[in-house]
Protein backbone atom coordinates (compact mmCIF):
# COMPACT_ATOMS: atom_id res chain seq x y z
CA UNK A 1 0.00 0.00 0.00
CA UNK A 2 2.53 2.50 0.41
CA UNK A 3 4.30 1.47 -2.39
CA UNK A 4 1.32 2.62 -4.30
CA UNK A 5 0.96 5.79 -2.87
CA UNK A 6 4.93 6.12 -3.18
CA UNK A 7 5.53 6.82 0.62
CA UNK A 8 7.46 4.63 2.32
CA UNK A 9 8.41 4.25 5.96
CA UNK A 10 12.10 4.30 7.90
CA UNK A 11 11.91 3.30 11.81
CA UNK A 12 14.09 4.42 14.96
CA UNK A 13 17.23 3.54 14.69
CA UNK A 14 17.17 2.72 11.07
CA UNK A 15 18.21 4.57 7.76
CA UNK A 16 17.48 3.60 4.57
CA UNK A 17 19.24 3.59 1.54
CA UNK A 18 17.65 5.82 -1.95
CA UNK A 19 18.44 5.01 -4.98
CA UNK A 20 17.39 6.02 -8.37
CA UNK A 21 17.71 4.12 -11.63
CA UNK A 22 20.09 2.11 -9.47
CA UNK A 23 22.38 4.50 -8.42
CA UNK A 24 22.28 6.02 -5.01
CA UNK A 25 20.99 9.42 -4.50
CA UNK A 26 20.12 9.68 -0.59
CA UNK A 27 20.02 8.53 2.77
CA UNK A 28 16.67 8.61 4.32
CA UNK A 29 16.12 9.22 8.12
CA UNK A 30 13.46 7.51 10.63
CA UNK A 31 10.30 8.89 9.14
CA UNK A 32 7.87 8.75 6.67
CA UNK A 33 9.07 9.56 2.61
CA UNK A 34 7.70 10.15 -0.78
CA UNK A 35 9.17 7.46 -3.27
CA UNK A 36 8.00 7.85 -6.74
CA UNK A 37 8.87 4.79 -8.35
CA UNK A 38 7.89 5.74 -11.48
CA UNK A 39 10.15 8.47 -11.56
CA UNK A 40 13.07 5.45 -11.36
CA UNK A 41 13.57 5.88 -7.06
CA UNK A 42 13.52 2.88 -5.60
CA UNK A 43 14.82 1.83 -1.98
CA UNK A 44 18.15 -0.27 -1.84
CA UNK A 45 17.66 -1.59 1.99
CA UNK A 46 17.85 -0.51 5.29
CA UNK A 47 20.95 -0.01 7.64
CA UNK A 48 20.71 -0.65 11.46
CA UNK A 49 22.32 2.08 13.50
CA UNK A 50 21.91 -0.11 16.85
CA UNK A 51 25.02 -1.04 18.98
CA UNK A 52 25.46 -4.67 17.66
CA UNK A 53 27.94 -7.11 19.37
CA UNK A 54 29.87 -9.80 17.56
CA UNK A 55 31.59 -13.28 19.89
CA UNK A 56 34.72 -14.28 18.38
CA UNK A 57 36.49 -17.50 19.28
CA UNK A 58 40.26 -17.66 18.10
CA UNK A 59 42.46 -20.77 18.77
CA UNK A 60 46.03 -19.39 18.53
CA UNK A 61 49.56 -20.40 20.39
CA UNK A 62 51.63 -18.69 22.86
CA UNK A 63 55.04 -18.22 23.63
CA UNK A 64 55.72 -21.34 26.01
CA UNK A 65 53.90 -23.67 23.25
CA UNK A 66 50.44 -23.63 24.69
CA UNK A 67 47.35 -23.36 22.73
CA UNK A 68 44.41 -21.16 23.59
CA UNK A 69 40.97 -20.64 22.69
CA UNK A 70 40.70 -16.51 23.51
CA UNK A 71 37.04 -15.15 22.86
CA UNK A 72 36.70 -11.52 21.66
CA UNK A 73 33.48 -9.84 22.15
CA UNK A 74 33.41 -6.99 19.85
CA UNK A 75 30.71 -4.02 20.07
CA UNK A 76 30.20 -1.91 16.80
CA UNK A 77 27.83 0.01 14.98
CA UNK A 78 27.89 1.78 11.21
CA UNK A 79 27.97 6.06 11.33
CA UNK A 80 24.95 7.69 9.90
CA UNK A 81 26.77 9.95 8.63
CA UNK A 82 28.70 7.64 6.42
CA UNK A 83 26.00 5.37 5.91
CA UNK A 84 26.46 4.94 2.50
CA UNK A 85 29.89 3.68 2.92
CA UNK A 86 29.07 0.77 5.44
CA UNK A 87 26.20 0.06 3.16
CA UNK A 88 28.12 0.10 -0.58
CA UNK A 89 31.42 -0.79 1.05
CA UNK A 90 31.25 -3.98 2.50
CA UNK A 91 29.64 -7.58 1.98
CA UNK A 92 29.42 -9.06 4.93
CA UNK A 93 30.90 -7.15 8.27
CA UNK A 94 30.75 -9.62 10.77
CA UNK A 95 33.33 -11.54 8.54
CA UNK A 96 35.51 -8.49 7.94
CA UNK A 97 35.48 -7.58 11.83
CA UNK A 98 36.22 -11.64 12.24
CA UNK A 99 39.43 -11.45 10.18
CA UNK A 100 40.82 -8.30 11.59
CA UNK A 101 40.25 -9.64 15.53
CA UNK A 102 42.18 -13.32 14.34
CA UNK A 103 45.40 -10.83 12.81
CA UNK A 104 45.64 -8.95 15.56
CA UNK A 105 45.15 -11.71 18.30
CA UNK A 106 47.42 -14.48 16.53
CA UNK A 107 49.56 -11.51 15.92
CA UNK A 108 50.11 -10.69 19.81
CA UNK A 109 49.41 -14.00 21.98
CA UNK A 110 52.10 -15.79 20.31
CA UNK A 111 54.90 -13.17 21.91
CA UNK A 112 53.47 -14.03 25.54
CA UNK A 113 53.72 -16.34 27.73
CA UNK A 114 50.49 -18.28 29.19
CA UNK A 115 50.81 -16.83 32.33
CA UNK A 116 51.05 -12.89 30.82
CA UNK A 117 48.43 -13.82 28.46
CA UNK A 118 45.86 -13.82 31.65
CA UNK A 119 47.91 -10.70 33.03
CA UNK A 120 48.07 -8.57 29.82
CA UNK A 121 44.75 -8.99 28.40
CA UNK A 122 43.48 -5.55 28.43
CA UNK A 123 46.40 -5.20 26.28
CA UNK A 124 45.23 -7.31 24.15
CA UNK A 125 41.93 -5.64 23.82
CA UNK A 126 43.47 -2.23 23.10
CA UNK A 127 45.75 -3.71 20.26
CA UNK A 128 42.47 -5.37 18.40
CA UNK A 129 40.09 -2.13 19.31
CA UNK A 130 42.80 0.33 17.66
CA UNK A 131 43.21 -1.88 14.46
CA UNK A 132 39.54 -2.04 13.95
CA UNK A 133 39.22 1.78 14.69
CA UNK A 134 41.70 2.15 12.10
CA UNK A 135 40.52 -0.10 9.60
CA UNK A 136 36.45 0.04 10.35
CA UNK A 137 36.19 4.04 10.29
CA UNK A 138 37.13 3.77 6.34
CA UNK A 139 33.57 1.02 5.75
CA UNK A 140 31.24 3.42 7.60
CA UNK A 141 31.45 1.75 11.47
CA UNK A 142 32.62 2.57 14.81
CA UNK A 143 34.03 0.48 17.19
CA UNK A 144 32.37 0.87 20.47
CA UNK A 145 34.61 -1.64 22.49
CA UNK A 146 36.13 -4.63 22.46
CA UNK A 147 36.91 -7.00 25.57
CA UNK A 148 38.67 -10.20 25.69
CA UNK A 149 35.87 -12.32 27.88
CA UNK A 150 37.35 -15.88 28.10
CA UNK A 151 40.94 -17.34 27.36
CA UNK A 152 40.40 -20.82 27.60
CA UNK A 153 43.74 -22.85 27.66
CA UNK A 154 43.65 -27.17 26.61
CA UNK A 155 42.18 -29.41 29.79
CA UNK A 156 44.80 -31.06 30.52
CA UNK A 157 46.94 -27.71 30.65
CA UNK A 158 44.67 -26.34 32.97
CA UNK A 159 44.56 -29.20 35.13
CA UNK A 160 47.96 -29.35 35.59
CA UNK A 161 47.46 -25.45 36.27
CA UNK A 162 45.13 -26.38 39.18
CA UNK A 163 47.66 -29.14 40.13
CA UNK A 164 50.64 -26.61 40.91
CA UNK A 165 48.33 -24.28 42.18
CA UNK A 166 47.13 -26.82 45.09
CA UNK A 167 50.75 -27.78 45.64
CA UNK A 168 51.94 -24.64 46.51
CA UNK A 169 48.75 -24.39 48.31
CA UNK A 170 49.58 -26.82 50.57
CA UNK A 171 53.29 -26.46 50.73
CA UNK A 172 52.14 -23.19 52.43
CA UNK A 173 49.57 -24.93 54.79
CA UNK A 174 52.12 -27.35 55.77
CA UNK A 175 54.64 -24.50 56.77
CA UNK A 176 51.76 -23.11 58.91
CA UNK A 177 51.29 -26.54 60.32
CA UNK A 178 55.15 -27.47 60.84
CA UNK A 179 55.47 -24.07 62.70
CA UNK A 180 52.56 -24.16 64.91
CA UNK A 181 53.52 -27.29 65.94
CA UNK A 182 57.24 -25.89 66.27
CA UNK A 183 55.46 -23.05 68.74
CA UNK A 184 54.03 -25.99 70.85
CA UNK A 185 56.76 -27.52 71.32
CA UNK A 186 58.79 -24.75 72.11
CA UNK A 187 55.83 -23.50 74.79
CA UNK A 188 55.90 -27.18 75.70
CA UNK A 189 59.25 -27.37 76.46
CA UNK A 190 59.25 -23.86 78.35
CA UNK A 191 56.36 -25.06 81.05
CA UNK A 192 58.15 -28.39 81.28
CA UNK A 193 61.11 -26.23 82.22
CA UNK A 194 59.88 -24.28 84.19
CA UNK A 195 57.72 -27.00 85.89
CA UNK A 196 60.73 -28.65 86.78
CA UNK A 197 61.97 -25.60 88.07
CA UNK A 198 59.51 -24.91 90.55
CA UNK A 199 59.35 -29.37 91.21
CA UNK A 200 63.12 -28.77 92.57
CA UNK A 201 62.64 -25.67 94.53
CA UNK A 202 59.88 -27.47 96.17
CA UNK A 203 61.91 -30.26 96.72
CA UNK A 204 64.76 -27.96 98.30
CA UNK A 205 62.79 -26.36 100.57
CA UNK A 206 61.30 -29.48 101.87
CA UNK A 207 64.82 -30.84 102.53
CA UNK A 208 65.83 -27.59 104.19
CA UNK A 209 62.86 -28.18 106.15
CA UNK A 210 63.87 -31.94 106.96
CA UNK A 211 66.95 -30.73 108.05
CA UNK A 212 66.28 -28.00 110.11
CA UNK A 213 63.42 -29.93 112.04
CA UNK A 214 66.15 -32.56 112.26
CA UNK A 215 68.79 -30.02 114.05
CA UNK A 216 66.14 -29.09 116.21
CA UNK A 217 65.41 -32.07 116.98
CA UNK A 218 68.95 -32.89 118.16
CA UNK A 219 69.41 -29.58 119.64
CA UNK A 220 66.39 -30.26 121.66
CA UNK A 221 66.93 -34.27 122.64
CA UNK A 222 70.37 -33.08 123.67
CA UNK A 223 69.41 -30.76 126.23
CA UNK A 224 66.54 -32.43 127.75
CA UNK A 225 68.62 -35.96 128.23
CA UNK A 226 71.81 -35.29 129.72
CA UNK A 227 74.68 -37.19 128.91
CA UNK A 228 73.41 -38.23 124.84
CA UNK A 229 75.46 -36.74 121.87
CA UNK A 230 74.57 -35.61 118.58
CA UNK A 231 75.41 -39.32 116.94
CA UNK A 232 73.38 -41.07 119.76
CA UNK A 233 70.46 -38.76 118.55
CA UNK A 234 70.98 -39.30 114.91
CA UNK A 235 71.41 -43.07 115.25
CA UNK A 236 68.13 -43.08 116.72
CA UNK A 237 66.17 -40.78 114.03
CA UNK A 238 67.89 -43.17 111.65
CA UNK A 239 66.04 -46.24 113.04
CA UNK A 240 62.72 -44.17 113.28
CA UNK A 241 63.05 -43.44 109.89
CA UNK A 242 64.26 -47.35 108.72
CA UNK A 243 60.96 -48.90 110.82
CA UNK A 244 58.83 -46.09 108.81
CA UNK A 245 60.10 -46.89 105.54
CA UNK A 246 59.88 -50.41 106.09
CA UNK A 247 56.09 -50.21 107.71
CA UNK A 248 55.16 -48.26 104.38
CA UNK A 249 56.61 -50.92 102.11
CA UNK A 250 54.57 -53.56 103.81
CA UNK A 251 50.97 -51.23 103.78
CA UNK A 252 51.26 -50.89 99.75
CA UNK A 253 50.08 -53.94 97.85
CA UNK A 254 51.52 -53.22 94.75
CA UNK A 255 54.64 -51.17 95.41
CA UNK A 256 57.83 -51.87 93.89
CA UNK A 257 60.59 -52.78 96.64
CA UNK A 258 64.10 -52.41 96.68
CA UNK A 259 65.63 -54.93 99.24
CA UNK A 260 68.12 -54.42 101.51
CA UNK A 261 70.35 -55.73 104.25
CA UNK A 262 67.88 -55.11 107.33
CA UNK A 263 67.68 -55.97 111.23
CA UNK A 264 69.21 -54.77 114.22
CA UNK A 265 72.72 -54.34 112.68
CA UNK A 266 72.14 -52.85 109.10
CA UNK A 267 70.46 -49.56 110.98
CA UNK A 268 74.16 -49.11 112.36
CA UNK A 269 75.98 -49.82 108.64
CA UNK A 270 73.92 -47.76 106.92
CA UNK A 271 74.31 -44.70 109.73
CA UNK A 272 78.06 -45.39 109.36
CA UNK A 273 78.22 -45.63 105.25
CA UNK A 274 76.01 -41.91 105.21
CA UNK A 275 78.88 -40.78 108.17
CA UNK A 276 81.56 -41.35 106.07
CA UNK A 277 79.82 -40.49 102.55
CA UNK A 278 79.49 -37.19 104.42
CA UNK A 279 82.93 -37.10 106.19
CA UNK A 280 84.75 -37.47 102.59
CA UNK A 281 82.26 -34.76 100.64
CA UNK A 282 83.34 -32.32 103.53
CA UNK A 283 87.15 -33.66 103.17
CA UNK A 284 87.18 -33.45 99.33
Amino acid sequence: MGNLFCCVQVGQSTVAIKERFGRFEDVLEPGCHCLPWFLGSQLAGHLSLRLQQLDVHCETKTKDNVFVNVVASIQYRALADKASDAFYKLTDTRKQIQAYVFDVIRASVPKLNLDDVFEQKTEIAKAVEEELEKAMSAYGYEIAQTLIVDIEPDVHVKRAMNEINAAARMRVAANEKAEAEKILQIKRAEGEAESKYLSGLGIARQRQAIVDGLRDSVLGFSVNVPGTTAKDVMDMVLVTQYFDTMKEIGAASKSSAVFIPHGPGAVRDVATQIREGLLQAAHQ
